[in-house]
């Protein structure tokens, strides 16, 4: 089979096609596995009762079910759910927002593929433009959705001990800035995740400002990810301001809701990106998928939404992260030189080996063996070209599937560590 630049790139081994394949095995296979690699949210009692009885109020209303399944939408996204989400975000917020400055994708990975590939990659007489990442590590996902080669460029976060075994990443303000004043004009757009996947890591609300400044200052867009954030799912442990301005780019998404199947990325911008995406939808996917946006609209319209997270999403993930906090502290004693990034949000924690004898890489393969699956660290780190080895040290971990999992999977990975820290 002969494959064009474009078939060849993305039929590549990458590390999201890793993840999801050791995804599809672990829920799909006969073998027990730990699943601690993916992403994929709990399923929480309530939330799918909720879920459950909207869907049936759907079944039971005459046309309801068969407008949901039968029907295109417009490119841009079902119009209800448009409208009730406007009216929801401008009560809560006062951003004057319209139902214009509001698109759907099939899922955030799409609205990043539209977003990073429309500003970024080659331009007419070789000019040539990239997405500047500020805080590495940043999502795996974004690794890979370049069409244009080498569309990343990105930094080393500065790393600020907190304790004995906990750290926090920070932007290097100087770093950040000195390149973007120098390269302004080879930079299409600034992206970082809030809270970040993989670190559970929240900028805090000067980094943001700062972004938020330096990319008005220099005529770019600031591209925000905010799957986990609030209002929804809100699954943040700390206090963290949302804003949306013209140069804002806000992504967001029913998956972490419970609702990852649906495939519903949310995108808040100006009208202009708002056209854009309307207008490519419309090439690659033709019309956004409405089974999310019918069972959640009435959601948004009522503010139902903003109890559910913070009745039910925020408290349940918090205390997994707890859990499994002290899981790690009852299975990592104080012999192994580890660190776990403070967790502040997200499904994810963050683990830095210090001074590791193996690659994470080889971790991996190692427990995959012992039936744990987790994500090395080297694929978190798009478009930084300095060699550091920090990179090679660190694994993602998630909480989100069932405590017993969980600890028997952090319990192997210490076992695991501990000998390759002895041999």
């Amino acid at each position: 089979m002969q494959l064009s630049k474009f078939g060849t790139k993305f039929t590549a081994r990458t590390g999201i096609l890793e993840l999801m394949d050791d995804l599809a095995h672990a829920f799909g296979g006969k073998e027990r596995m730990y699943m601690l690699g993916g992403g994929n949210p709990a399923f929480i009692p309530e939330v799918q009762h909720i879920f459950k009885e909207r869907m049936r109020k759907i079944l039971e209303k005459p046309g309801e079910f068969e407008r949901m399944i039968g029907n295109y939408d417009g490119s841009q996204g079902y119009i209800p759910f448009l409208e009730s989400l406007t009216k929801f975000l401008n009560a809560k917020y006062k951003w004057g927002l319209s139902s214009e400055n509001i698109a759907i994708t099939s899922g955030s990975q799409e609205g990043f593929f539209i977003l990073f590939n429309m500003f970024a990659g080659e331009f007419n007489k070789g000019k040539k433009k990239k997405i500047l990442l500020p805080l590495a590590p940043e999502y795996i996902g974004y690794a890979d959705q370049g069409i244009s080669e080498n569309l990343f460029v990105s930094f080393r976060s500065k790393i600020k001990y907190l304790d004995k075994h906990t750290f926090k990443y920070e932007i290097n303000f100087s770093k950040v800035e000195k390149y973007v004043e120098k390269n302004k004009e080879k930079i299409a757009a600034i992206c970082v995740s809030r809270p970040t996947n993989p670190t559970g890591n929240v900028i805090s609300d000067n980094e943001v400002e700062f972004l938020s400044n330096l990319s008005k200052k220099n005529n770019l867009y600031l591209i925000i990810d905010n799957a986990y954030g609030e209002p929804f799912p809100n699954i943040l442990f700390t206090k963290a301001k949302l804003i949306w301005n013209k140069n804002i780019i806000l992504s967001m998404s029913l998956s972490k809701l419970g609702l990852p199947s649906t495939r519903t990325g949310i995108i808040i911008a100006d009208r202009e990106v708002i056209q854009a995406i309307k207008s490519i939808n419309a090439i690659l996917i033709l019309a956004s998928g409405s089974i999310g946006q019918i069972i959640t609209y009435p959601l948004f319209k009522n503010a139902r939404i903003l109890r559910i997270c913070d009745k039910y999403i925020n408290p349940f993930y918090r205390k997994k992260s707890e859990l499994a906090l002290l899981y790690i502290k009852k299975y990592f004693d104080d012999s192994l030189p580890y660190y776990v990034h403070k967790s502040e949000g997200a499904l994810f924690l963050w683990l830095w080996f210090k001074d590791f004898p193996i690659t994470t890489k080889e971790l991996y393969e190692r427990l995959k063996k012992r039936k744990v699956i987790v994500v090395p660290g080297q694929y978190f780190f798009p478009g930084l070209k300095a060699n550091w080895k920090h990179k090679h040290e660190c694994i993602r971990i998630t909480y989100s599937q069932n405590s017993e999992d969980v600890e028997m999977g952090i319990k192997i990975i210490g076992e695991e560590v501990r000998k390759a820290y002895k041999n």
